[in-house]
Protein backbone atom coordinates (compact mmCIF):
# COMPACT_ATOMS: atom_id res chain seq x y z
CA UNK A 1 0.00 0.00 0.00
CA UNK A 2 1.57 3.54 -0.48
CA UNK A 3 1.83 6.02 1.79
CA UNK A 4 -0.86 8.53 2.31
CA UNK A 5 -0.66 12.63 3.74
CA UNK A 6 -2.36 12.76 7.12
CA UNK A 7 -6.09 14.85 6.28
CA UNK A 8 -7.83 14.38 9.69
CA UNK A 9 -11.17 15.69 10.00
CA UNK A 10 -11.90 17.81 12.95
CA UNK A 11 -15.30 16.68 13.15
CA UNK A 12 -14.37 13.14 13.88
CA UNK A 13 -14.09 14.66 17.69
CA UNK A 14 -17.54 16.36 18.27
CA UNK A 15 -18.79 14.22 20.79
CA UNK A 16 -21.81 11.70 19.97
CA UNK A 17 -25.10 10.58 21.65
CA UNK A 18 -24.02 6.95 22.92
CA UNK A 19 -27.48 5.88 21.47
CA UNK A 20 -26.20 6.87 17.92
CA UNK A 21 -23.01 4.62 18.70
CA UNK A 22 -22.64 1.16 17.74
CA UNK A 23 -21.82 -1.19 21.11
CA UNK A 24 -18.38 -1.34 22.17
CA UNK A 25 -18.93 -4.63 22.23
CA UNK A 26 -19.04 -4.96 18.15
CA UNK A 27 -16.86 -7.10 16.05
CA UNK A 28 -16.72 -8.07 12.27
CA UNK A 29 -18.66 -11.17 11.24
CA UNK A 30 -17.77 -13.58 8.33
CA UNK A 31 -17.29 -12.29 4.56
CA UNK A 32 -18.52 -13.64 2.03
CA UNK A 33 -16.78 -14.23 -1.44
CA UNK A 34 -18.96 -15.14 -4.44
CA UNK A 35 -16.80 -17.58 -6.20
CA UNK A 36 -15.87 -18.61 -9.99
CA UNK A 37 -14.25 -21.89 -8.78
CA UNK A 38 -14.90 -23.46 -5.39
CA UNK A 39 -11.44 -26.16 -5.44
CA UNK A 40 -9.11 -23.67 -6.22
CA UNK A 41 -10.03 -21.05 -3.63
CA UNK A 42 -10.52 -23.72 -1.19
CA UNK A 43 -7.06 -24.79 -1.84
CA UNK A 44 -5.57 -21.43 -1.50
CA UNK A 45 -7.40 -20.35 1.63
CA UNK A 46 -6.34 -23.59 3.13
CA UNK A 47 -2.90 -24.47 1.94
CA UNK A 48 -1.91 -21.10 1.60
CA UNK A 49 -3.18 -19.05 3.43
CA UNK A 50 -4.17 -22.16 6.92
CA UNK A 51 -7.85 -21.44 7.19
CA UNK A 52 -9.51 -24.62 8.25
CA UNK A 53 -12.46 -25.86 6.46
CA UNK A 54 -15.38 -25.50 9.23
CA UNK A 55 -18.38 -26.50 6.53
CA UNK A 56 -18.46 -27.57 3.04
CA UNK A 57 -22.11 -28.37 1.62
CA UNK A 58 -22.42 -28.45 -2.31
CA UNK A 59 -21.45 -24.89 -3.14
CA UNK A 60 -20.47 -23.30 -0.08
CA UNK A 61 -17.74 -23.63 2.10
CA UNK A 62 -17.00 -22.11 5.56
CA UNK A 63 -13.35 -21.54 6.38
CA UNK A 64 -11.92 -20.08 9.77
CA UNK A 65 -9.86 -21.10 12.88
CA UNK A 66 -10.05 -22.22 16.03
CA UNK A 67 -14.39 -22.97 15.05
CA UNK A 68 -14.69 -18.96 14.12
CA UNK A 69 -15.83 -18.10 10.81
CA UNK A 70 -13.55 -16.04 9.07
CA UNK A 71 -14.70 -16.25 5.05
CA UNK A 72 -17.73 -17.68 3.51
CA UNK A 73 -17.10 -19.59 -0.24
CA UNK A 74 -20.00 -19.80 -2.06
CA UNK A 75 -19.32 -20.95 -6.03
CA UNK A 76 -21.51 -18.76 -8.79
CA UNK A 77 -20.08 -19.73 -11.94
CA UNK A 78 -22.54 -18.09 -13.63
CA UNK A 79 -21.90 -14.56 -12.67
CA UNK A 80 -19.39 -12.00 -14.29
CA UNK A 81 -15.94 -11.14 -12.90
CA UNK A 82 -15.60 -7.58 -10.95
CA UNK A 83 -14.94 -4.91 -13.29
CA UNK A 84 -12.17 -2.69 -12.18
CA UNK A 85 -13.28 0.21 -10.63
CA UNK A 86 -16.28 -0.85 -9.62
CA UNK A 87 -17.40 -0.21 -6.15
CA UNK A 88 -16.84 -3.68 -2.97
CA UNK A 89 -13.84 -5.36 -1.61
CA UNK A 90 -10.50 -4.11 -1.47
CA UNK A 91 -9.40 -6.62 1.13
CA UNK A 92 -10.81 -8.98 3.94
CA UNK A 93 -8.08 -8.97 7.16
CA UNK A 94 -7.50 -11.90 8.78
CA UNK A 95 -6.61 -11.36 12.30
CA UNK A 96 -3.84 -13.53 13.84
CA UNK A 97 -2.85 -13.18 17.75
CA UNK A 98 0.72 -12.55 17.56
CA UNK A 99 3.74 -11.88 15.33
CA UNK A 100 4.32 -15.85 15.66
CA UNK A 101 1.13 -17.44 14.51
CA UNK A 102 1.63 -14.45 11.58
CA UNK A 103 4.82 -15.57 10.51
CA UNK A 104 3.45 -19.01 9.98
CA UNK A 105 1.02 -18.38 7.81
CA UNK A 106 3.33 -15.98 6.14
CA UNK A 107 5.64 -18.53 5.47
CA UNK A 108 2.91 -21.08 4.50
CA UNK A 109 1.90 -18.59 1.92
CA UNK A 110 5.54 -17.89 0.60
CA UNK A 111 5.77 -21.76 0.28
CA UNK A 112 2.75 -22.59 -1.65
CA UNK A 113 1.33 -19.31 -3.50
CA UNK A 114 4.29 -16.88 -3.27
CA UNK A 115 3.32 -15.18 -6.49
CA UNK A 116 -0.04 -14.03 -4.75
CA UNK A 117 1.83 -11.71 -2.33
CA UNK A 118 1.88 -7.87 -3.34
CA UNK A 119 3.04 -6.12 -0.43
CA UNK A 120 3.16 -4.87 3.30
CA UNK A 121 3.43 -2.86 5.21
CA UNK A 122 3.90 -1.41 9.27
CA UNK A 123 1.07 1.04 10.33
CA UNK A 124 2.11 1.20 13.45
CA UNK A 125 -0.89 -0.09 15.39
CA UNK A 126 -0.38 -3.33 13.11
CA UNK A 127 2.33 -5.15 11.02
CA UNK A 128 0.26 -6.47 7.75
CA UNK A 129 1.30 -8.55 4.45
CA UNK A 130 -0.90 -8.19 1.37
CA UNK A 131 -1.82 -11.07 -1.19
CA UNK A 132 -4.30 -11.45 -4.20
CA UNK A 133 -6.24 -14.99 -4.39
CA UNK A 134 -6.72 -16.63 -6.78
CA UNK A 135 -9.48 -14.60 -8.39
CA UNK A 136 -8.20 -11.25 -7.30
CA UNK A 137 -10.24 -10.83 -4.25
CA UNK A 138 -7.38 -9.05 -1.62
CA UNK A 139 -6.31 -10.50 1.40
CA UNK A 140 -4.35 -8.97 4.42
CA UNK A 141 -2.80 -11.02 7.03
CA UNK A 142 -1.96 -8.89 9.95
CA UNK A 143 -1.13 -8.59 13.61
CA UNK A 144 -2.18 -5.90 15.91
CA UNK A 145 0.75 -4.27 18.37
CA UNK A 146 -0.39 -3.49 22.08
CA UNK A 147 -3.11 -1.04 21.85
CA UNK A 148 -1.31 1.26 24.68
CA UNK A 149 1.51 1.88 22.25
CA UNK A 150 -0.88 3.00 19.47
CA UNK A 151 -0.20 6.68 19.26
CA UNK A 152 -2.72 9.50 17.74
CA UNK A 153 -2.34 13.10 16.35
CA UNK A 154 -2.78 16.26 18.62
CA UNK A 155 -6.66 16.22 17.20
CA UNK A 156 -7.40 12.82 18.81
CA UNK A 157 -7.45 10.15 15.77
CA UNK A 158 -4.61 8.09 15.31
CA UNK A 159 -2.14 8.08 13.44
CA UNK A 160 -1.57 5.86 10.78
CA UNK A 161 1.64 4.92 8.57
CA UNK A 162 2.66 2.82 5.95
CA UNK A 163 6.19 2.04 6.44
CA UNK A 164 8.42 -0.78 5.17
CA UNK A 165 7.91 -3.91 6.54
CA UNK A 166 10.61 -6.57 5.26
CA UNK A 167 8.71 -9.99 4.83
CA UNK A 168 11.96 -11.96 4.99
CA UNK A 169 13.43 -10.09 8.36
CA UNK A 170 9.64 -10.29 9.74
CA UNK A 171 10.10 -14.19 9.30
CA UNK A 172 13.60 -14.48 10.79
CA UNK A 173 12.61 -12.34 13.83
CA UNK A 174 9.02 -14.67 14.84
CA UNK A 175 9.24 -17.93 12.61
CA UNK A 176 9.39 -20.53 15.28
CA UNK A 177 8.82 -23.51 12.93
CA UNK A 178 10.62 -24.80 9.71
CA UNK A 179 9.62 -23.08 6.85
CA UNK A 180 6.31 -24.60 5.00
CA UNK A 181 5.71 -26.32 8.40
CA UNK A 182 1.62 -25.89 8.83
CA UNK A 183 0.92 -24.24 12.00
CA UNK A 184 -0.70 -25.66 14.48
CA UNK A 185 -3.88 -23.67 14.19
CA UNK A 186 -3.19 -20.34 17.00
CA UNK A 187 -6.67 -18.54 16.74
CA UNK A 188 -7.11 -15.81 14.03
CA UNK A 189 -10.26 -13.87 13.45
CA UNK A 190 -11.34 -11.52 10.83
CA UNK A 191 -9.98 -8.35 11.92
CA UNK A 192 -11.47 -5.64 9.29
CA UNK A 193 -12.87 -5.60 6.14
CA UNK A 194 -11.40 -3.01 3.37
CA UNK A 195 -14.03 -1.24 0.82
CA UNK A 196 -14.16 0.32 -2.04
CA UNK A 197 -16.36 2.85 -2.23
CA UNK A 198 -17.55 5.84 -5.25
CA UNK A 199 -17.44 8.66 -3.00
CA UNK A 200 -15.94 9.31 1.00
CA UNK A 201 -18.21 11.98 2.29
CA UNK A 202 -21.07 9.62 1.19
CA UNK A 203 -19.41 6.45 3.17
CA UNK A 204 -19.24 8.58 5.53
CA UNK A 205 -22.97 9.51 5.93
CA UNK A 206 -23.93 6.27 5.99
CA UNK A 207 -21.64 4.11 8.07
CA UNK A 208 -20.88 6.59 10.48
CA UNK A 209 -23.83 9.35 10.81
CA UNK A 210 -26.27 6.55 10.19
CA UNK A 211 -24.71 2.63 11.55
CA UNK A 212 -23.32 4.38 14.31
CA UNK A 213 -19.25 3.53 13.64
CA UNK A 214 -16.55 5.75 14.78
CA UNK A 215 -13.65 7.76 12.39
CA UNK A 216 -10.66 6.73 13.60
CA UNK A 217 -8.20 7.70 10.92
CA UNK A 218 -9.16 9.84 7.66
CA UNK A 219 -6.40 10.72 5.19
CA UNK A 220 -8.87 12.07 2.64
CA UNK A 221 -8.76 9.35 -0.21
CA UNK A 222 -9.79 6.73 2.67
CA UNK A 223 -11.93 6.43 6.01
CA UNK A 224 -10.92 3.80 8.71
CA UNK A 225 -13.95 3.41 10.99
CA UNK A 226 -14.83 1.02 14.39
CA UNK A 227 -16.56 0.75 17.65
CA UNK A 228 -15.16 0.83 20.68
CA UNK A 229 -11.45 1.90 19.90
CA UNK A 230 -10.40 -0.42 17.53
CA UNK A 231 -8.38 0.90 15.22
CA UNK A 232 -10.94 -0.18 12.16
CA UNK A 233 -13.13 -2.62 11.45
CA UNK A 234 -13.99 -1.04 8.04
CA UNK A 235 -12.04 0.45 5.83
CA UNK A 236 -13.35 2.53 3.23
CA UNK A 237 -11.36 3.84 0.10
CA UNK A 238 -11.74 5.24 -3.79
CA UNK A 239 -8.30 4.17 -4.78
CA UNK A 240 -9.37 2.53 -7.42
CA UNK A 241 -13.31 3.41 -7.25
CA UNK A 242 -13.43 7.13 -7.46
CA UNK A 243 -16.75 8.01 -8.77
CA UNK A 244 -18.32 4.74 -8.84
CA UNK A 245 -22.24 3.54 -8.18
CA UNK A 246 -24.15 0.90 -7.20
CA UNK A 247 -22.52 -2.33 -8.61
CA UNK A 248 -24.40 -4.85 -10.38
CA UNK A 249 -23.80 -8.59 -9.35
CA UNK A 250 -20.61 -10.00 -10.14
CA UNK A 251 -17.87 -12.34 -8.69
CA UNK A 252 -16.47 -10.74 -5.75
CA UNK A 253 -17.58 -9.60 -2.30
CA UNK A 254 -20.95 -11.17 -1.72
CA UNK A 255 -21.85 -9.99 2.21
CA UNK A 256 -20.46 -8.42 5.06
CA UNK A 257 -21.36 -9.53 8.50
CA UNK A 258 -21.20 -7.30 11.63
CA UNK A 259 -22.45 -9.40 14.79
CA UNK A 260 -23.35 -7.20 17.73
CA UNK A 261 -23.38 -8.14 21.62
CA UNK A 262 -27.23 -8.09 21.79
CA UNK A 263 -30.52 -8.33 20.50
CA UNK A 264 -31.48 -4.83 21.51
CA UNK A 265 -28.53 -3.62 20.09
CA UNK A 266 -29.84 -5.21 16.73
CA UNK A 267 -33.07 -3.26 17.15
CA UNK A 268 -30.80 0.17 17.74
CA UNK A 269 -29.14 -0.16 14.46
CA UNK A 270 -32.55 -1.04 12.61
CA UNK A 271 -34.13 2.17 14.72
CA UNK A 272 -31.64 4.41 13.08
CA UNK A 273 -31.59 2.84 9.70
CA UNK A 274 -35.57 3.84 9.69
CA UNK A 275 -35.19 6.68 10.77
CA UNK A 276 -33.05 7.72 8.16
CA UNK A 277 -35.40 5.57 5.21
CA UNK A 278 -32.41 2.75 4.84
CA UNK A 279 -34.77 -0.08 3.50
CA UNK A 280 -34.37 -3.29 5.83
CA UNK A 281 -34.99 -7.02 6.11
CA UNK A 282 -35.04 -8.51 9.52
CA UNK A 283 -36.43 -12.49 9.71
CA UNK A 284 -36.39 -12.36 12.78
CA UNK A 285 -32.26 -13.86 13.13
CA UNK A 286 -30.26 -11.69 11.20
CA UNK A 287 -31.21 -7.68 9.79
CA UNK A 288 -30.00 -7.01 6.36
CA UNK A 289 -29.93 -4.13 4.27
CA UNK A 290 -27.62 -2.50 1.67
CA UNK A 291 -24.99 0.55 1.85
CA UNK A 292 -25.16 3.40 -1.14
CA UNK A 293 -23.46 1.01 -3.32
CA UNK A 294 -24.73 -2.46 -2.88
CA UNK A 295 -22.82 -4.26 -0.53
CA UNK A 296 -24.89 -6.84 1.37
CA UNK A 297 -24.58 -6.27 5.07
CA UNK A 298 -25.95 -8.81 7.42
CA UNK A 299 -26.39 -7.94 11.05
CA UNK A 300 -26.94 -10.51 14.32
CA UNK A 301 -26.45 -11.32 17.58
CA UNK A 302 -22.27 -13.08 18.11
CA UNK A 303 -22.78 -16.27 19.36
Amino acid sequence: MPIFPQNPDPRSLTPRPADDLLSAGTRMGAVELLVADLDTMLAYYTDAVTLEVLAHSGDTAVLGRDGRTVLRLRQVPELPPARRGQAGLFHTAVLFEDEPALAAALASVAAVAPRSFTGSADHLYSQAFYFDDPEGNGVELYTDRPRHTWRREANGLLTLASNPLDPTAFLGEHLREPAGARPAAPPATLGHVHLQVGDIPQGRRFYVDVLGFEVMSDIGSALFIAAGGYHHHIGLNTWHSAGAGPRAASLGLGQVNIDLPTAEDVAALQARLTDHRVPTRHDGAVLRFEDPWNTLIQVGVAA
